[in-house]
């Protein structure tokens, strides 16, 4: 270890790191959340349930959508409301948000959060794995968008995903997966999470140490978070570091 860096306290019993993409390393979660949002709100309108109230980009997002896929994100959102749609409907409706949230991904882009780009140097400093893990199949893209691919060894995303038959979160396939692939025994590799369904499934799935950040500065999501299997939160992973952010 003669000239690494040193680890941050809250991970010196690990020896691996694997990060949730959406709004822990980039920025997108706000582009898939208001996505949802203009999907939901249109099936609501279009099939006569105007009584029904619209999609909240906070709560709603955090709850139903948050972390996993597609199809599983519209089908509990829609059950959530009392409603017991088709599955063609369930379709229709994620299939309207992956348009939506292309379109939006492709004007705008994205960008990396600072105090995750700090943290993640200062690991591989320090001689840590890294993975980036995704259900999205965007995941890729996102990080060269915001560039930074190159800081993570290895990536699962949504095409290996569906590849590999890996079950939706809070399943913990996808962390598992991402774990062997760098090598590590999950026991000794942290989660960092930003849903619930996330720190969930790094709960579920034994890893050392379950990082969950919430961006919505709420005492709320915190306290959420801390119930569905979060070690500690965050509000920015720059304080791992002892920074501000």
């Amino acid at each position: 270890m003669t000239g690494r860096a040193a680890v941050p306290r809250a991970l010196r019993g690990v020896a691996a790191a694997v990060f949730d993409t959406d709004g822990v390393i980039t920025d997108s979660a706000r582009v898939h959340a208001a996505a949802w949002k203009a999907a939901f709100d249109q099936f609501l309108q279009l099939g006569g349930l105007r009584g029904q109230p619209p999609f909240d980009l906070q709560d709603d997002y955090l709850r139903y959508v948050d972390g996993k896929s597609r199809l599983d994100g519209a089908a509990a959102f829609l059950h959530a409301r009392g409603l017991r749609p088709s599955a063609a409907e369930v379709r229709a409706v994620a299939a309207d948000k992956e348009r939506i949230f292309t379109e939006r991904l492709r004007a705008d882009g994205v960008a990396a959060y600072p105090g995750t780009v700090r943290l993640v140097r200062a690991l591989r400093s320090a001689g840590m794995p890294l993975a980036a893990a995704s259900a999205s199949r965007h995941a890729a893209e996102l990080l060269e968008h915001a560039g930074v691919r190159e800081l993570f060894d290895v990536l699962v995303d949504g095409t290996e995903v569906s590849r590999l038959h890996l079950a939706g979160k809070p399943d913990p396939a996808l962390f598992l997966e991402a774990a062997r692939r760098l090598g590590v025994p999950a026991r000794l590799t942290a989660v960092v999470e930003d849903s619930l369904a996330g720190v969930e499934a790094g709960r579920r799935g034994g890893f050392g140490v379950v990082v969950g950040v919430d961006r919505a500065y709420s005492p709320e999501t915190r306290s959420a978070l801390l119930k569905h299997g979060a070690d500690l939160v965050v509000d920015d992973l720059a304080e791992l570091l002892g920074e501000d952010r």
